[in-house]
């Protein structure tokens, strides 16, 4: 066992600018760090695949925030009311919950969705066939808020509202928390009155096949009905447009890709996969909190401390893979981006068939497909758990 390692400044500028350089500099120095969050929070930080990986599954490692023992100026931006969701519990009301969502979640009405995926794709692609344009927010944002939407069977004039509520949520200014925690409300009292509607009126979609799971045993409670369709609504869609635009990105950065793509020699799953590794969506897992001390990498994290596990690093670690600055999609996959174990992401398939179809998409319809700025200056977003572009500039 090792002492406890000193601590570090580690989520600022620089994280920020450069998060692979970043990370890379700190495996080299040790497998955890000891660090603060941005709102002043004690936290540890893992840095290593191996590490990382089996954090993810341990369950020493809790995801109920009552465990925790220091908390920064915000506590947590998550109202009360939208707590009960699979992101805030352990095993046995994690499985009891999981298990009862998956019914609804099901592959089969995911693979469904294809085509409505791909209409709503080519609707988008339609409205900028004729000039350049920023493509995050002309398909990477909106085709996962039509996407998500109509899966959980949010009315189309309602949609606008959506847009405006998961902008805020996003936020990551240092006084973003508060129009954070305004905008989850507003989404709880509206999906409080679908809820209601959809009991009413029963109709094809996620939120009434939510409703309806049961089982011999047990059925959703209404928080828990309220919690989850809130987390499948903003993870959903932050997965799949980060993904989106940094799949899009790799390609016009590696165009021998982006031929191979051309050509069919080269799957788009499989760059999909390689850009979930090479430049994660999601760059820091779920918080955790320590039930005992619990060593990781011969470092001793106290009990009650709160933990983040970093995906992004363990996605470029030398130890699990080879070059692992260099964008092969022809490598296995491996990368932890979607998680790993119990708490694996419900919504995977979905950013995957999402960004699938765009990608495909928009390959097809631009074959002059290039970046219309000088890489270095596309801006990416204020956040250190997700990694995504403000804006994409292309022409062809």
């Amino acid at each position: 066992m090792t002492s406890a390692p000193p601590s570090t400044t580690l989520f600022n500028d620089a994280l920020m600018t450069d998060p692979y350089g970043t990370y890379a500099r700190l495996r080299e120095t040790g497998p955890v760090h000891r660090t603060t969050t941005p709102d002043g929070a004690p936290v540890w930080v893992v840095t290593r695949y191996e590490d990382v990986r089996a954090a993810l599954t341990d369950p020493r490692l809790s995801l109920n925030k009552a465990h925790v023992r220091t908390t920064g100026r915000y506590q947590s931006s998550m109202p009360p009311e939208l707590d009960a969701h699979l992101l805030n519990m352990d095993p046995p009301d994690h499985t009891r919950l999981r298990r009862l969502v998956s019914k609804a979640f099901t592959a089969r009405r995911i693979e469904g969705l294809r085509e409505r995926v791909q209409a709503h794709t080519d609707g988008l692609l339609d409205a900028v066939a004729e000039r350049p344009t920023d493509l995050m927010h002309s398909l990477a944002n909106p085709l996962p808020m039509e996407v998500i939407c109509e899966l959980l069977g949010i009315p189309a004039q309602d949609r606008r509202d959506f847009h405006a509520w998961t902008h805020s949520v996003r936020g990551s200014a240092e006084d973003a928390a508060v129009e954070s925690r305004t905008a989850m409300r507003e989404m709880h009292r509206y999906l409080t009155g679908v809820m209601g509607a959809k009991r009413n009126k029963p109709t094809d979609d996620l939120l009434t096949a939510m409703i309806e799971a049961r089982d011999e045993r047990d059925s959703l409670s209404e928080p828990e009905l309220l919690a989850m369709a809130f987390l499948l609504l903003f993870t959903g869609y932050t997965s799949a447009v980060n993904l989106i635009g940094n799949a899009t990105l790799a390609l016009l950065l590696h165009p021998a890709v982006m031929s191979s793509v051309r050509a069919g020699r080269t799957p788009v799953r499989s760059v999909l996969e390689e850009t979930l590794r090479w430049n994660a969506p999601v760059t820091l897992g779920v918080r955790r909190f320590t039930l005992e001390d619990v060593t990781i990498g011969g470092v001793t994290i106290p009990t009650g401390s709160r933990v983040w596990v970093s995906l992004a690093s363990a996605n470029r670690d030398a130890a699990q893979f080879t070059d692992p600055d260099c964008f092969q999609p022809d490598r296995p996959s491996a990368h932890l981006d979607f998680g790993h174990g119990i708490h694996y992401c419900l919504g995977a398939p979905l950013a995957r068939l999402e960004a699938e179809v765009a990608l495909t998409g928009l390959l097809a319809r631009f074959p002059g497909l290039r970046l219309a700025v000088p890489a270095d200056e596309l801006e990416w977003l204020p956040s250190f758990h997700h990694r995504g572009l403000k804006t994409l500039p292309v022409t062809w």
